[in-house]
Parts: structure tokens; sequence; C-alpha cells
């Protein structure tokens, strides 16, 4: 609440007795009017506050002979200080007490709007600053996941090349020892007895075929000179007891006297003869 404050008093203050010094100066006191205040929990009063209005420097000229011009500044400084005076007191005669609450409440609302429009500033100052670190983190670790990625890729292919080596090394190795364990020379002299036994056999086969084939044809010229001989014989003794000489027996034929055999053959002769060759050849 605003309370008009009068006036305390005036004070001459003396100065020391000289031509040059100006005349005693007077010192305004006056008491500030009580304004609320929300500060250490309550309504306090100000510090009065001292006015004091004093022209040294334009009043040494009084002793340098500007007497009118000292006076005239001194006029003015009265003047000034009586309006003062009474600007004050029209101040404080219309200073409303709500209204200045109320102007007191709309400031601190005002300075409470600006600290947390600059605390949010700081805020997002200080967030985009760790926005942006955190950015080059995440990319960093995209980056390093991204490697990572590509180099297990890689060893999963080089996992599969190295697993097919493997089995093809341990293949490899197994063929070797079977071919190790194997003796060839045994093998390959088994095949080359094998063989000449096969060729000793075709050619006792060949041998007992050629003895076998020069027998038969022995034997077929024996038998057939033999029962020629034989059959001409008894033909011979047949026809010479029954036929007349010169005369043929039906069912013979005659064959030239340059063969120097009998000049007669029978039918029957012919067919043994074949059953014979038949029968060498089925042996």
């Amino acid at each position: 609440m605003a309370m008009k404050a009068p006036i305390r008093g005036l004070s001459m203050v003396p100065s020391p007795s000289s031509s040059l010094c100006p005349p005693p100066k007077m010192v305004l006191v006056r008491c500030p009017p009580l304004r609320t205040s929300f500060f250490n929990g309550g309504v306090g009063r100000l510090k009065a506050m001292g006015i004091q209005t004093s022209n040294c420097n334009a009043l040494k000229c009084v002793g340098r002979g500007g007497g009118a011009l000292g006076a005239q500044m001194n006029l003015f400084d009265r003047l000034a200080r009586v309006i003062k005076s009474y600007a004050n007191a029209i101040l404080s005669s219309v200073e409303d007490p709500e209204k200045i609450l109320d102007q007191a409440v709309l400031e601190m609302n005002d300075d409470l709007t600006k600290m947390r429009q600059a605390t949010a500033q700081d805020n997002a100052n200080s967030l985009k600053a760790q926005l942006e670190q955190q950015k080059s983190v995440v990319d960093n670790l995209v980056s390093n996941t991204r490697l990572l990625e590509s180099k297990i890729q890689e060893a999963r292919s080089k996992k599969d090349t190295l697993k097919a080596r493997a089995q093809s090394a341990k293949t490899a190795t197994k063929v070797s020892e079977m071919l190790g364990n194997v003796n060839t020379s045994s093998a390959l002299s088994a095949f080359e007895k094998m063989e000449e036994k096969v060729m000793a056999m075709e050619s006792q086969a060949e041998a007992l075929n050629q003895l076998t084939t020069d027998d038969l044809e022995g034997k077929f010229a024996s038998l057939e000179s033999s029962s020629v001989d034989d059959d001409l014989a008894k033909l011979k003794r047949e026809l010479s007891g029954k036929s007349l000489k010169g005369e043929l027996p039906a069912g013979r034929t005659a064959i030239s006297s340059s063969s120097g055999a009998f000049p007669f053959r029978d039918i029957e002769i012919e067919n043994e003869l074949n059953e014979l060759r038949r029968k060498s050849k089925e042996l």
C-alpha cells in the first residue's frame, strides 16, 4: 500500500566564510512512499532516498565576478526542486495499491514466462547438442553393425567352403588308404597268370581240335576205303554168280575204268558212308 511521505525537514549546511564559495546549500530529505515487496516474505519499506542538489562548480564563479549568473543558476535549481516536489506529491496521491499489485503480478508473470522460455530454449539447445552427438553415435553403431553382418556372411560362406574342402580331403585320404592296402603287383601278376592259363587252354583246345580232325579224316578215309573194297568184292562175287558178263543189275551205275576201282557202286554203300560222316561230325 502506497502512502504519501511527508517532508521530514530542511537542513542548512553552513560553509566557510569565503568570497569564492557559494552561499549555503539546502538539502531536501523526503521519505519515499511505502511499496509492496514480495521478497523476504512480507511488505517491507524501501530505504529513504536523499536528494541533494548543489552546484558548487557553477557557484564558484561568484568570486570571480559572475554574481548575476550564479544567482540565476540558484533560481533554476530552486525551481527544479519545487517542480520535483510537486511531481512526487502528485504521483504519491494518485498511486493505487491494487493497480500496483496487479501490475507487479503481471510483471512477475512476464518474468516467469521469459524465464520459462529461456529455460526451454536452453534445454532445447542442450537436447539438440545431445541429439547431434547421439546421432553420430547411432550412425557409427549402424555402420559397425553392417560391417559385422558382412563379416558374418563372409564367415558363413568361408565355413561352407572349408567344410566341402575338408570332406573332399577325407574322401581322398580314404581312397589313398584303400589304394595303399591293395597290392597292385600281385593283382597284375594274377592277371598275367590267368591270361597265360587262358592262352594255354586255347592252344590245347586248338591242338586237340587239329588232332581230332586229322584222326577223323584218317578214320573216314580208312572206313571209306575198306568198306568200299569189301562192298565191291561182295558185289563182285554176287554178280559173278547171278548175272551174265557185261550186264548191270538194277540200281547200279557205271564208273569209268580209269579210276582203278570196281565199275559198280551201290546205294547202300552211299548211305553207310553218309551215316559214318554224320557220326564223325557229332563226335
